[in-house]
């Protein structure tokens, strides 16, 4: 069966199978490619893992190499340099389509362009910016980190209805509702790292874990699990915490200088890094951001409680607020959301805007960004 040769409806399509990459790419963009000729389907692919083919060669292996005369869709630019695998582009070639149609451009300053001009000086014909926001919407983490050197931020609270998240003895599980927590579990997936602090940790004994199996994901691949980065100024933490035991790396940022201590929580454990501050005060929050993001950190999760929260908030930090927000009220001696410090004058106020709002079993999912 025949289908409408425009290039949205085949670009969706390859916006699907680079989705089906999304929890497993890290820390590669998501990729997807689809090859038509004659309005039909001939092949398609998605970038599953990395150090793994890229959507571009899963497309064309299925094709033996051979697509002469297709329409090649294809949600990134094809690379123009070799890294773990050859280049795209030069596989392109070899493989002669007509037309290479492309979302959006590679957003790493130092290529953005190469590929399509690979392309061009090989007699193909290029059309580009179809579905791109759809396209960046997609690696929003990997665009920033290529283009501002910072990771994505993704702030998640789960707060009462009275803009609550603990009683004032510190309890806090569980204001919301199983399912709110299982869709927790996506956005942990999705992201690159998982940030919170050493107060969480010990207060919550947090595990700051995926607890899903590959087929929840969707996925043929063993789940991966993010980097737990903590920030732990003093490193209170012992060692002996939930989170050591479990799989996946963890990364300590701290001030601490004191190498017995930095020695005894480092002790046999292969899986724990410590990154120490060069001063003796409180970690640089957007210092912190751009380690993570030259350790190849796409998106950060964070799960934190309200100091660190609004720090984020006040340094500008955040790019998406994730709350959700459980139909009880906790009265108001429990603890807040944000610690914003005083807001004297309504034109300090941090505004934001509403892009998503669902209900999550008895909850309500508001998603927001800062304007």
């Amino acid at each position: 069966m025949s289908h409408p040769v425009t290039h949205e409806f085949w670009m969706s399509k390859a916006l699907q199978q680079a989705r089906k990459g999304y929890y497993s790419t890290h820390p590669n963009p998501r990729v997807g490619c689809v090859i038509v000729q004659d309005g039909k389907l001939l092949s398609e692919g998605f970038h599953e893992f990395p150090g793994g083919p890229h959507a571009e060669i899963n497309a064309l292996n299925n094709l033996a190499g051979n697509a002469a005369g297709a329409t090649v869709y294809v949600t990134l630019e094809p690379c123009s340099h070799t890294g773990k695998t050859p280049p795209c582009a030069d596989a392109l070639i070899k493989a002669k389509p007509d037309t290479v149609v492309i979302a959006m451009l590679d957003p790493n300053p130092l290529v953005s362009g190469q590929g399509i001009n690979k392309l061009r000086q090989h007699g193909i014909k290029v059309v580009t910016d179809v579905l791109k926001q759809q396209a960046m919407l997609l690696n929003a983490g990997f665009i920033k980190r290529m283009t501002q050197q910072l990771p994505f931020v993704r702030l998640k609270m789960g707060m009462s209805l009275d803009g609550r998240t603990a009683l004032s003895n510190g309890l806090s599980q569980w204001i919301t509702s199983p399912e709110s927590r299982q869709d927790v579990q996506f956005l942990r997936a999705g992201s690159s790292a998982i940030l919170s602090t050493a107060a969480t940790v010990i207060n919550d004994d947090a595990s700051l874990n995926v607890r899903l199996h590959a087929d929840q994901l969707k996925q043929k691949i063993a789940v991966r699990q993010p980097v737990r980065v903590i920030i732990d100024n003093s490193l209170r933490l012992t060692g002996r915490e939930q989170i050591f035991g479990l799989e996946g790396e963890i990364w300590i940022f701290t001030t601490q200088q004191d190498k017995e201590v930095i020695a005894a929580i480092k002790q046999g454990r292969e899986n724990v890094f410590i990154f120490k501050s060069s001063t003796d005060q409180r970690i640089d929050l957007k210092q912190l951001m751009h380690n993570l993001a030259e350790l190849e950190i796409n998106e950060v999760h964070t799960e934190c409680g309200s100091t660190l929260a609004g720090a984020l908030i006040q340094q500008n930090l955040v790019d998406e607020l994730v709350l959700y927000m459980a139909p009880d009220l906790l009265g108001d001696q429990a603890q807040g959301l944000f610690d914003l410090g005083e807001i004297s004058i309504m034109s300090d106020k941090f505004q934001l805007s509403i892009i998503d709002v669902r209900m999550i079993g008895r909850d309500i999912k508001l998603t927001a960004k800062p304007q």
